[in-house]
């Protein structure tokens, strides 16, 4: 019999089998002599050994832990372990007793056996004190290892010793011994799956610690599992009440339970630090690395679940050994009487161990990569709060957000991967063990072919893992552009470049494309080398057998032979997978490392110390410092300085001079080369470029901070914002769109402004806050905020507003990366040309306004008001105090729209769409065919076995080489599947994106202003990966495994047609328990696709933002916020895991019912009902149909939930989409527009319909080649109206003519094209200067240097090493925003366009440059019609007309002149307004 195969090996493990006597023959009989062992000594040799080995390993590893401090594991040890441990300890003495016993009895014998015995006893009284003790991680594990060991043998021991009992009908206390020793073995295997349960489970957080907004873990909505007990969560039955819940009604993010403590993200975190930071003090020279981390964190686990592993790979590898007895027995070679019902018996303990060991084995993986993940996710995010500048410049938004959603996400799935990494090589090379032992040295032949399969999978893997870091890099460029691209898709349709950026991606997803197809590609060779390999080696196998003659080819030997390979089959199916996911695991642990080990921001660049009200709040001494230390050249040198506290502190200087490169030496962002920077007190920033969070208003001001009504209160008002929010339908719970795009500039900044009014810091560094800001308002929070509300705080204050400078104590002129000047306006006007530069260029921008008709009006209009008073006089102006314009209007709902997603079954739609758009309706035919093709001819193959076997007259050549005939053909139609399934893979690939960008590119800035570029984002990265390497080899593992399962039901029903009735209904509850199943799978996987854009989300936030967070010290609430997001993503997708095994475990029970039935059968039929061949052909299917059934159920699951990425992607396929960018029939002329005059006829804009009016029917006509001048307060509409200009939005009623051509009625591109503008962001995009000047390489390098030299930048380009090929880092982070602004003239300079728009294009300058800069407009564009929208009065004064907005409306349109003669006029006010803020400063 088969089992002889193993006895040697197992039997004697515990030496307990006696031989019988010989009057045992029909009567049960107990004897007490012929004591002795029934098999040979070597074999208890052995198996003592082993034992003994064990004993002495848990000995030694006990004496050395008690030298380690580590604490032991305590736990409530239950009935059944007492037990255990009462039987464990009579079982040592048993066998000390018969050793004993046999000395006395037999002394001239040979003292061996007696040895063994004694030595056997001895091993389990040290079991049983194992079992006893608490111990410590290393003498436990080995423990837990061995009492798995010996629960393993105890089934083989069960399982001889009751055949031996039904075989001789007799008792022996030999065999009452074994059976002892068996029911113990089973014992301890329960004693050691509740000490693992115990131990993965044992949290390391106090349950008593608050948890979720200061609850207590009881009090929370934690998941089931928390509280299970060992059958619930062997069984998974703790699961159902989601399910029910999910099967009663669609779920939603509020149905999901909490993860347990040990769980969560911050346990993950923690540990994880924890490891990286023990590598880097125990190997200073070597860094840290991720691989070594994580083993450190998960050893345990990773062990616990190998354990689980293992006992799958016994049992499956014990099928063919199930298979011989049956085999066997169906040919008439029955040992015992009731032998056939004793292998069913057995086949059903091994199925179960089988079902069982693997579902936990998949859970605890999936649950160990979870943890995983969470601790990269934290991990990356946490290290972007500590980058250093000059390293952030190296990992771009994208990359961050492709660390996140790519790399960490893939260690979910990692240790599952990594198990199956081990127990492929481990069941193959016991199938090659099952092998000899089967066919002796015909096994040789095959093992060669293995060899040579293995020798080219070597060549095969290098080129996967070459495809794939290659791909994963040109993945990385791509995202990072779309990130780019995506924050400045504003800009981009403003100057009509969506081609030329539409082709720039399109360029790097070739790239990633030609990547994608060889590893695709390789991934074909991979699988028919796998398919074919195990057919091949059977066939060759067969012929050596046939060959030599000896074992003769019986169904015994084919059948057995057939069913190792079979088991063969899914560790070489998965092999492939296998080592693409651990190549892709190598690539992301190498990119993890580098992010991870890369540069942070020194704790030495500056000394924080508590503010101490007689110290100074700032020193700097001797300060020299470069944003790249490496560089010869620094940004800051012989800084000194020295700033009181309560000090009012103002800097100024030409653009680049080091103003906001000064403000971050004092919030040590700058990396110190040398000198000291000392800091008292907690800071408060305000960005030059406004940053806010997605969120609400409050959420922006109070930054994390408790409220206090009355702070907050005072905040709002100081800052001007009581107005603006009384006029939002939601107060100041309207939500902001992200980075702020529902708000206008400057209520942009004010907010910023009270975040930092209301954190109530030491410490106020204000960057540049009022460039965004008209005169009033700026003059407003100058006198209210700067000078009232932060009158006892220290302010440091950069601006260019030179009118202010009067009031502060001490101003620091800059210039070339140096304080040139400091001391009170007085000391520094008298002492240097620097600052008197600054303040002639702001009198000759006075002398224009001054020298208009208002001018005899001022002095009188002054001293009646009396000099910056008159700001807060000016409410009744026709220019309304504060206006909610831009985007946000009165009775506006929130804008940011909740993330679409489907709801309920959306049956095989996204299937047929996904082969509709991909045009692979007849590759799926030919896909279907190829794998009906290679099933029909397994199957034929396997049936020419079972029928040729029978018959005496086929010869063993002729038997072998049909099959291998069949065999091969069968395996020609495998190859063939799977070219056509990457063929179809490659062109959905392609359909996806294409259709995804090009409406993406297509959509109105309606959308962007709606969606979060983190949600386009993780469509782009995660759901686009997702069809690039899975969702076709989907569909062909559904459709591969649903065609085996269709042939296996075919030929266990044509051997025992009986076990139809079994099938039929079972397969009908199998559909229902997946229907059940689904209706709560299909919701989480869909809610979790929402459920990690908030991840990506905050990220990308963070990034943009991250200078902010560290100075207002806030980087441990963002650590917290960002770990209940990764939580929130988390939960879903352990509850998902969780609903798949719950799933497969029901379906494994009920594939076993089909098998039991069919073995049933099998032995309960007459003798001769059905030959050896064909019981061999039906068990063989039969065994490895519950494990087909799991894979056909499996896939078919990750399929429906893969899908949902179909979903989501065609959601942005089909985007409403702008107008068309050219119309064919309707072109304007090439000389369009030639004059330049604007009309504006009753033009009427609303942002969304329903919405009320933001432009209220405006009319009047802007001449051609004239300088028109928009004005207005804040919000007031003059954004929107140049969005109208350029149909960013389209009119609601009303029209524009461009020279007598309604805009509407041509193409946009036309339009854009057309038409010049510098927006009120400046916006630069990763490449070199002279890619952001000329994207589309229109110009050459003398047009370029010329439009430089004209716009003040030629200087500062030209000391550059590469000059035009100077690099810009994402955003052009590494260039002021003065310098940005004006590189974004520079463009516009060279396109020379008949109509320039200038949208607040000089808000970042100094008043110097902007004279310069306006003189050079004058001359470059003095027969062009100029639109200026400017805060500054000196940039529009000069203009032939002024157009002054109030809500929406025109107020006025005149030429200056007229509108300053008219002392009523809304711009007479504003131009004395700025006059009366600008005299003081003026008089000094």
């Amino acid at each position: 019999m088969a089992w002889d195969v193993l006895e040697g090996a197992v039997l004697g493990f515990h030496g307990n089998s006696f031989g019988c006597g010989d009057n045992c023959h029909n009567s049960w009989d107990l004897h007490r002599d012929n004591m002795q062992r029934s098999k040979a000594l070597p074999q208890n040799f052995f198996t003592t050994v082993c034992n003994l080995l064990f004993m002495l390993i848990f000995l030694v590893t006990l004496i050395i832990s008690q030298r380690c401090r580590s604490p032991c594991m305590h736990y409530n040890r239950s009935g059944l372990h007492k037990i255990t441990i009462l039987l464990s300890f009579i079982i040592g003495l048993a066998n000390i007793g018969v050793g004993l016993w046999m000395i006395m009895i037999y002394p001239t014998n040979s003292k061996q056996k007696p040895v063994l015995y004694c030595i056997q006893g001895s091993t389990w009284i040290v079991l049983a004190i194992s079992l006893k003790l608490n111990l410590k991680k290393p003498p436990a594990l080995v423990a837990i290892t061995w009492w798995i060991i010996e629960f393993i043998l105890g089934i083989v021991i069960m399982f001889k010793s009751t055949s031996n009992i039904f075989e001789t009908h007799s008792f022996s206390p030999d065999k009452i011994l074994d059976i002892t020793t068996s029911v113990t073995c089973y014992l301890l295997f329960y004693c050691s799956i509740r000490v693992i349960i115990h131990w993965t489970s044992s949290s390391p957080v106090a349950l008593t610690e608050p948890l979720i907004q200061g609850t207590k873990l009881e009090e929370t909505k934690v998941t089931p599992l928390y509280k299970a007990s060992i059958f619930s969560r062997m069984t998974f039955r703790w699961f159902n009440s989601l399910l029910n819940l999910g099967y009663s009604k669609p779920l939603e993010v509020g149905d999901i339970p909490h993860l347990v403590p040990e769980d969560e993200a911050s346990t993950a975190e923690r540990v994880f630090e924890e490891a990286w930071e023990q590598q880097r003090k125990q190997s200073p020279l070597n860094r840290p690395t991720v691989f070594r981390a994580l083993s450190k964190c998960y050893w345990k686990d990773m062990i616990v679940t190998g354990v689980f592993a293992f006992l799958r790979s016994i049992a499956t590898i014990s099928s063919p050994l199930f298979l011989r007895s049956f085999v066997q027995f169906a040919g008439g070679k029955q040992s015992f009487r009731y032998e056939g019902f004793a292998l069913v018996g057995g086949l059903f303990v091994v199925k179960i161990v089988e079902s069982f060991s693997q579902r936990q084995w998949y859970f605890n993986s999936r649950r160990s990569g979870m943890r995983m993940r969470s601790a990269l996710m934290a991990a990356v995010y946490q290290k972007q709060l500590r980058l250093s500048n000059l390293a952030r410049r190296r990992h771009a938004a994208g990359e961050i957000v492709n660390y996140i959603a790519i790399d960490a996400y893939r260690f979910g799935e990692f240790p599952w991967w990594l198990h199956w990494g081990w127990t492929v090589p481990f069941q193959i090379l016991v199938a090659i063990g099952i092998l000899f032992a089967t066919v002796g040295l015909a096994t040789i032949p095959g093992l060669v072919i293995i060899v040579l399969t293995i020798i080219l999978n070597n060549p095969l893997a290098k080129s996967l893992q070459k495809c794939q870091s290659e791909f994963m890099a040109a993945q990385d460029k791509r995202l990072r552009a779309t990130s780019e691209i995506l924050n400045s898709m504003k800009i981009i349709k403003l100057q009509a470049w969506e081609d030329e950026f539409k082709g720039l991606i399109d360029s790097l997803r070739a790239s990633e494309f030609k990547w994608l197809s060889s590893s695709q590609i390789n991934r074909t060779y991979g699988t028919i080398l796998y398919w074919m390999s195990p057919i091949i080696i059977s066939s060759i196998v067969f012929a050596a057998c046939a060959i030599v003659g000896n074992p003769p080819l019986t169904a015994t030997t084919i059948f057995t032979v057939l069913a190792t390979f079979r088991i063969i089959q899914e560790p070489v199916r998965m092999l492939p997978d296998v080592l693409a996911i651990l190549i892709q695991v190598k690539v992301s642990l190498d990119r993890l490392d580098k992010f991870l080990q890369d540069e942070e921001l020194k704790p030495d660049a500056f000394l924080r110390k508590s503010l101490d009200a007689s110290q100074c709040v700032i020193k700097i001494h001797s300060g020299i410092l470069s944003w790249d230390p490496e560089s010869a050249s620094t940004t800051l040198k012989r800084i000194n300085l020295e700033i009181q506290n309560r000090e009012k502190v103002a800097v100024c200087g030409s653009v680049g001079s080091g103003k906001s490169a000064l403000l971050h030496t004092i919030l040590g962002e700058i990396p110190k080369v040398s000198g000291v920077v000392e800091v008292y007190g907690n800071i408060a920033y305000v960005a030059q470029t406004a940053w806010i969070q997605s969120g609400t208003v409050r959420e922006n001001i109070l930054f994390g901070k408790p409220m206090n009504k009355e702070r907050y209160e005072n905040a709002i008002k100081a800052c001007a914002l009581d107005k603006d929010i009384e006029n939002f339908s939601h107060g100041d719970m309207t939500e902001i769109g992200e980075r702020g795009l529902n708000m206008s500039g400057g209520q942009k900044q004010r907010i910023q402004l009270a975040r930092a009014v209301y954190n109530d810091a030491d410490l106020y560094l204000l960057d540049d806050p009022f460039s965004a800001l008209d005169a009033h308002t700026a003059a407003t929070l100058f006198n209210d905020c700067v000078m009232g509300a932060l009158a006892e705080k220290t302010v440091v204050l950069v601006t260019h507003q030179v009118e202010f400078l009067p009031a502060v104590d001490t101003i620091l002129v800059m210039e070339g990366g140096e304080i040139k000047q400091a001391g009170s306006y007085h000391q520094i006007l008298a002492a240097g040309e620097t600052f008197e530069q600054l303040v002639n260029a702001h009198k000759e921008a006075m002398v224009s306004t001054s020298n208009a008709p208002m001018n005899n009006q001022a002095s009188p209009l002054e001293a009646e008001i009396g000099s910056l008073q008159l700001a807060r006089m000016q409410n009744s102006s026709g220019l309304a105090l504060e206006e909610t314009g831009g985007d946000i209007t009165s009775n506006m709902t929130q804008l940011t729209v909740e993330e679409e997603k489907e709801m309920g079954d959306s049956g095989l739609e996204p299937y047929y769409a996904y082969i509709r758009i991909a045009g692979g309706a007849f590759l799926s035919v030919l896909i279907v065919f190829s794998q009906g093709a290679f099933v029909v001819g397994q199957v034929a193959s396997n049936y020419w076995l079972a029928k040729a076997i029978l018959n005496p007259n086929i010869d063993s050549g002729v038997l072998v080489g049909i099959y291998a005939g069949i065999s091969l053909l069968s395996g020609a139609f495998v190859y063939l599947r799977a070219r056509l399934v990457v063929v179809l893979g490659l062109r959905a690939s392609k359909a996806f994106f294409n259709g995804m960008f090009t409406s993406i590119f297509k959509a109105p800035m309606a959308f962007f202003d709606t969606t979060p570029v983190g949600r386009i984002l993780i469509r782009a990265s995660s759901d686009l990966s997702l069809i690039d390497l899975d969702l076709a080899w989907g569909f062909s593992y559904v459709l591969s495994s649903g065609a085996d399962l269709l042939g296996m039901l075919f030929i266990i029903s044509l051997v025992t047609w009986q076990v139809l009735v079994v099938a039929v209904p079972v397969f009908f509850v199998t559909r229902w328990i997946q229907m059940y199943y689904l209706a709560s799978a299909r919701e989480l996987m869909r809610i979790n696709g929402t459920t990690k854009a908030p991840v990506i989300n905050n990220s990308t936030e963070t990034a943009l933002g991250v200078v902010t967070i560290r100075a207002f010290n806030m980087t441990e609430k963002f650590k917290d916020k960002n770990l209940n997001l990764i939580d929130t993503d988390a939960s879903l997708y352990f509850h998902t895991s969780a609903a798949t095994e719950w799933l497969i475990l029901r379906l494994e029970s009920l594939g076993n019912i089909i098998l039991f039935t069919s073995a049933l059968l099998l032995v309960s039929l007459p003798a001769n009902t059905i030959s050896p061949g064909f019981a061999g052909l039906a068990l063989s299917y039969a065994l490895t149909l519950t494990s087909y059934q799991v894979f056909f159920v499996q896939w078919q699951c990750n399929l429906a939930n893969f899908v949902v990425s179909v979903e989501r992607i065609k959601q942005y396929m089909n985007l409403p989409s702008e107008a068309a960018a050219i119309i064919e029939s309707n072109r304007p002329p090439m000389s369009w527009p030639n004059q330049g005059r604007i009309e504006l006829d009753n033009l009427k804009i609303r942002y969304r319909p329903n919405f009320p009016l933001v432009l209220k029917g405006i009319s009047c006509t802007f001449e051609a080649g004239k300088r028109v001048g928009v004005v207005g307060r804040t919000g007031s509409g003059k954004t929107t109206l140049i969005s109208a200009l350029f149909r960013l939005v389209e009119p609601s009623e009303g029209r524009i003519l461009i020279d007598n051509v309604d805009i509407c009625t041509i193409g946009l591109h036309d339009l854009r094209s057309r038409l010049s503008i510098i927006p009120q962001d400046p916006t630069l995009f990763k490449g070199t200067i002279r890619s952001n000047l000329d994207p589309l390489g229109l110009y050459s390098d003398t047009e370029i240097w010329k439009a430089l030299e004209k716009c003040q930048m030629s200087k500062a380009i030209e000391n550059l090493p590469y000059k035009l090929d100077s690099s810009v880092s994402q955003e052009g982070e590494n260039w002021s925003a003065g310098q940005r602004q004006l590189l974004c003239l520079g463009r516009v300079l060279l396109k020379r366009n008949r109509i320039l728009v200038l949208d607040e294009a000089t808000a970042s300058i100094d008043s110097a440059t902007d004279a310069i800069l306006q003189k050079v407009i004058r001359q470059e564009f003095q027969s062009c019609t100029v639109v200026t929208v400017a805060h500054r009065v000196p940039t529009v004064i000069d203009s032939d007309m002024v157009l002054a907005l109030s809500d929406g409306m025109l107020a006025e349109y005149d030429k200056p002149t007229m509108l300053l003669e008219n002392k009523s006029s809304s711009f007479a006010k504003l131009v004395a307004e700025y006059w009366s803020q600008c005299s003081p400063s003026d008089s000094m």
